[in-house]
Parts: C-alpha cells; sequence; structure tokens
C-alpha cells in the first residue's frame, strides 16, 4: 500500500511539473481559461431562462415571452461559439506547444547524457518515452486540464444554481453527488498505478521490437522470425493484460457513475412532482432542476475519462521526467580553460578507472605520449584498451589520477574545445541515413566539396564513392546500411581526416577491411599522423610495426611496453600474442612479397 501511495505522490509531482510547462504561454493560458469560464457560466444561465419562459410564457400564455427567450437563446448560442472556437484552439495549441517543449527537453537531456547512460539504456525503451508517453502528457496539459477544470466548474456551478433554484429539492437531489465524487476520486488513484505499469511495458514491448528490427538480418540468417514473433507476443500480451485490467476498472466504474445521475432525477421527480403539483415551487423550477442534473450526465461521463487522462499523464510525465532530471554529461567547472590549437602532448598520470565504485578496469596506467607519437594499444580482449581511448575525450571521468593534454588535465577544459581536437574512428562504423557528402562532413558540416573529397581520396574512399549511384549526392539507407562494411570504415575514416584533428584515436578501424585495402589506408593513415599524435587499437602486425610505442595491457594494467623488435625479444606477453596472432600475418606478407619479386624477373 505504501508503495501505492508513493507512486501517486511521484505522478501527482510529475503533473504539476507538467503543468509548468504552460507558465511561458500565460496570453494563451488567459484567452482558452477565460473562453472556458464564460462557457460554462453562459451554459448555467440556459436553463433559468427556460423556466422563466415556462412559467411566464406557457403557463400565463403570453407568447412575447417565448420569443424573448427563444432570442436570448440564439444570443447566448452563438457567443457560447465563439467562447467555444477559442476555447478549443488554444486549448489544442497549448497541447501541441507542451508536446513540442516536452520534446525539446527529453531530447536534449539524452543528448547530454553521459556514455554511462547509454551503456544500460534501451533505445526501444527511449523511443517510447519520446513517443507513446509524451502524447499521452500533452492531452492533459493542454485541452485535457481545460475539460477536467470545466467538468468540475460546471459541477459546482449546478449544485449553487440548483441551491438557489430550491434548497430543500437541491438537497435532495443532490444527495448521490457524494458517492459521485467518492467513487471518482477512488477509481484515480486506483488506475495511476496501473497506467505506471501499461507505459512501463510499452517500453519493454517498444525495446523488443527495436532490436528485433535492428538485428533482421541475424534473424533471417539464423531463421528465428518464429522466435522473434513468439517474444514480440509475449510482451504484447503483457501490455493488453496490464491494459484489460484498466478497461475492467473502468467498466465496473462508469455505469455506476450514470446509474447516480439517473438517482438525482428520480428523487427530483419523486419530492419535486408534488410539490410542483401543489404549488409550493414553480413547474419551471423543476424543469431547470432536471434541466441542470441532465446537464452534469454528459460531463460526469467524462470525468472518468478525464481522470483516467489525469492518471496516464501522471504516469508518463514522471516516466519523461526521470530521464530529464538526471544528471547530464561531465560538465566544464566554472573555471574551464578554453583549449586552443592543440599540440596533442598526452599524458595518462597514475590513472585508475571503473564503471561502478569498488571495481576497477584500468589500474594505474601511466604513460606519455608526446605530440606526433604513434602509441598502438593491444592485448586480450576486456583489457581495457578502448577504456583508455575513452578518457582522453572525457567521455568519463577517471575515478584517480590524471589525464593531461598539453599538460593541462582534461577536467579543466572546456569539453567542446577539447573533443574538437580529437578524431575517432569507432571501432563499429556508424553512418547517418544522408548522403555520402554529409556523413564525411558530419564533424565540419561548414566544410566546402573539395575538402570533403580530398578527405576522401586520403581515406581511398573516393573512386568507390563515384562508382555509387549518385555519387557523393548517394543516401546510404539506415546505419549505412548499402554500403560494406570496408566502404563503411573508410567513410568514418574520411569524416576522422576532415575534422583534422590534433589528436587521432583509430579503434580497431581497419577490422572491416580486406588486407589489400588496408594497405592503402595505412599508406595514407602514415601521410597523415605526421605531427598528430594517434592512438590505435589493432590486431594487425603493420600497425604495430610501425608505432613508436606499443602498450601491452592485460586485465587493465600496463604489462609491457616498448617497440615491436624490443617486446619480441622480452618473451613475453606479447611475444605470446606474436605467435598466436601475428605471426601467421607477418608471414603470409613475406609471402606476398616474394611471389611479387618472382613475378617482377
Amino acid at each position: 500500500m505504501s508503495e501505492q501511495a508513493s507512486s501517486v505522490r511521484a505522478a501527482g509531482s510529475a503533473t504539476w511539473r507538467l503543468l509548468g510547462y504552460l507558465r511561458p504561454y500565460r496570453r494563451e493560458v488567459s484567452v482558452a481559461y477565460v473562453a472556458m469560464l464564460l462557457g460554462t457560466g453562459l451554459n448555467l444561465i440556459v436553463p433559468r431562462i427556460m423556466a422563466w419562459a415556462i412559467d411566464y410564457g406557457l403557463d400565463k400564455g403570453q407568447a412575447s415571452y417565448l420569443f424573448l427567450a427563444g432570442g436570448i437563446i440564439m444570443a447566448i448560442a452563438v457567443v457560447r461559439g465563439l467562447l467555444g472556437f477559442a476555447q478549443r484552439y488554444y486549448g489544442e495549441w497549448l497541447t501541441h506547444r507542451v508536446a513540442y517543449d516536452l520534446r525539446n527537453d527529453f531530447y536534449n537531456a539524452v543528448q547530454y547524457q553521459p556514455f554511462a547512460f547509454h551503456d544500460q539504456s534501451h533505445t526501444g525503451d527511449l523511443m517510447s518515452r519520446a513517443t507513446g508517453d509524451i502524447a499521452e502528457s500533452e492531452r492533459f496539459a493542454g485541452i485535457g486540464l481545460m475539460d477536467f477544470l470545466s467538468t468540475m466548474l460546471l459541477l459546482a456551478g449546478v449544485v449553487v444554481a440548483m441551491l438557489l433554484q430550491s434548497a430543500p429539492l437541491a438537497l435532495l437531489g443532490l444527495i448521490p453527488l457524494p458517492i459521485l465524487l467518492i467513487t471518482t476520486t477512488r477509481f484515480g488513484l486506483t488506475i495511476e498505478p496501473m497506467f505506471k505499469r501499461i507505459q512501463e511495458q510499452m517500453g519493454v514491448l517498444s525495446t523488443v521490437m527495436q532490436e528485433s528490427l535492428t538485428g533482421i538480418r541475424v534473424v533471417k540468417a539464423f531463421a528465428r522470425e518464429p522466435h522473434e514473433l513468439d517474444k514480440f507476443d509475449r510482451e504484447n500480451n503483457e501490455w493488453f493484460a496490464r491494459r484489460e485490467g484498466v478497461i475492467k476498472k473502468w467498466g465496473n466504474n462508469w455505469p455506476f457513475m450514470t446509474f447516480l445521475i439517473a438517482m438525482s432525477i428520480f428523487l427530483l421527480l419523486l419530492f419535486g412532482g408534488p410539490a410542483a403539483l401543489d404549488g409550493r415551487i414553480t413547474v419551471g423550477a423543476l424543469f431547470a432542476m432536471i434541466s441542470y442534473v441532465l446537464m452534469l450526465n454528459t460531463p460526469v461521463q467524462r470525468l472518468g475519462f478525464l481522470v483516467n487522462l489525469a492518471a496516464t499523464a501522471g504516469a508518463s510525465a514522471a516516466r519523461i521526467l526521470e530521464i530529464i532530471d538526471l544528471p547530464g554529461e561531465v560538465v566544464d567547472r566554472p573555471d574551464a580553460i578554453e583549449l586552443g590549437r592543440a599540440r596533442g602532448d598526452v599524458r595518462f598520470d597514475h590513472v585508475s578507472f571503473g564503471y561502478r565504485d569498488g571495481l576497477n578496469i584500468l589500474a594505474d596506467i601511466d604513460f606519455h605520449a608526446r605530440s606526433g607519437e604513434r602509441v598502438a594499444l593491444i592485448g586480450p580482449t576486456g583489457s581495457g584498451k578502448s577504456t583508455i581511448t575513452n578518457l582522453i575525450p572525457r567521455f568519463y571521468d577517471v575515478s584517480s589520477g590524471r589525464v593531461l593534454v598539453d599538460d593541462q588535465d582534461v577536467r579543466d577544459l572546456q569539453l567542446r574545445s577539447l573533443r574538437r581536437q580529437i578524431g575517432i574512428v569507432m571501432q563499429e562504423p556508424f553512418l547517418y541515413s544522408q548522403t555520402v557528402a554529409e556523413n564525411i562532413a558530419y564533424g565540419r558540416p561548414e566544410a566546402s566539396r573539395e575538402e570533403v573529397e580530398a578527405a576522401a581520396h586520403v581515406a581511398h574512399a573516393h573512386d568507390f564513392i563515384l562508382e555509387l549511384q549518385d555519387g557523393y549526392e548517394t543516401r546510404v539507407g539506415e546505419r549505412g546500411v548499402t554500403l560494406s562494411g570496408g566502404q563503411k570504415q573508410r567513410i568514418a575514416i574520411a569524416r576522422a581526416l576532415l575534422a583534422d584533428p590534433r589528436i587521432l584515436i583509430l579503434d580497431d578501424s581497419t577490422s572491416s577491411v580486406d588486407t589489400e585495402t588496408e594497405h592503402l589506408i595505412q599508406s595514407a593513415l602514415a601521410e597523415l599522423m605526421k605531427g598528430r599524435t594517434t592512438f590505435i587499437i589493432a590486431q594487425r602486425l603493420l600497425t604495430l610495426k610501425n608505432a613508436d610505442t606499443i602498450l601491452v595491457l592485460d586485465q587493465g594494467r600496463i604489462a609491457e611496453r616498448g617497440t615491436h623488435q624490443s617486446l619480441l625479444a622480452e618473451e613475453g606477453l606479447y611475444r605470446q600474442i606474436y605467435d598466436l596472432q601475428l605471426k601467421d600475418q607477418e608471414e603470409f606478407v613475406a609471402l606476398q612479397e616474394r611471389m611479387a619479386a618472382e613475378a617482377r624477373r
């Protein structure tokens, strides 16, 4: 029970914060709510005018009163039409404006979350929050809240109008009202946690769909379509079961609310009918009382829907604000220094790092990469190679020690100025579903076509790009699906080259290319790397031979360091890796060279 109460309180707090998104639009809010208030007030006048027409027109046979009453009601209808337009127009405007602002805040929050957040988050769940949860929240924040307040004001207005018409009869007719309010309130408190569970399940469902569609090639390769369908059906059935629970709760409450309205009319006729016949009240007054109760019929039925909507919005807003409230990416210190054109000097000063407290991935990493040097990182999977390169652009902050660029602790530098000096080619290249030229120029959108093509030339991508249907204007499809692994890798390399970084990080960047293509890329990179500090994660012998320093990592520590020849002579871990993985490469290269020499004879 305490968990449910906590959930309700969280949703209530989220709802209040959601309504805070209306604050910048005071003019639109004022127009919409003034129109709503005036429209509600005019609705309450109509039964009184009809009662007056019955008592003075029909009862006394004076047709002029009927014509006058009809004219007033017609005028009220015209004014209500204008007010209804203003209420609906600005209500819908506020609905979609809140969605616009919420979506911006949510997307900004996701963009500026650290890598640790994206390591743990599911894309499908984030997409569900950005679409479904925002859609549920926007409906209440705009037109939903206005309809809810309109219904509550109409309810209060009807009570007051009935009391002014005939207090004793009104008290009898309103006996079911407290039961109605209690039922509606209990309904809202009960279904709010149910809606939160529905939205959470929708996040799970979206994640299953996203993973299946992203890995559709693997699904088809292993003929696992039935498995994926079963997995989706299982989560979809769970979502429907939770939704069905709300439907049952709604079905049990809605007829009871309608019954209470009918009970009010029954009581009015039971006690008001004899009073009208005895002349204690007029027929017009009794008609007005019944009209007021009937006026509540549609709003009360809608009240259940609006409480439903408010509960959904509270649960959805809580899921959205949960992301917005997360602390963002590592931030600049107030006195952070802007890094100008860097020399590219990088030093790790006894660095330790762990993704979770008490569990270090790196321990006491200490080395100095001078400007223009090439540092190769090698070691078993999970030894910390990629983690070291992730600390240089400050994707994560060290647990202890310091990472220095040009003798400045990276935590003392402005983040954007630091990252502008670093070019990265990821292990798994990612391309956007845009043109080849736009992908290459992603880091420097202002670059000219000549600069884009020059970078492509260096990355040995220019020739195959010209062979594409529209050359540099060819759209590469989602995640670059229309290109081979080697082609995507070379475009990613061109993208890094165009940024003209002082520090270059190549995270196993030749893993997706064949030996011939790798040789071409390595030749081009050899020229590019001059004057730049380069960190290379690779398992190719050619890369390691050309490195100024090789760091051999094992279980998060630097086990050995040196050049290729010096490490071979040590007969240590590097020699073991060489014998197991690299010696065959060297023998293959030697064989190719002998065959080429014989062909030239």
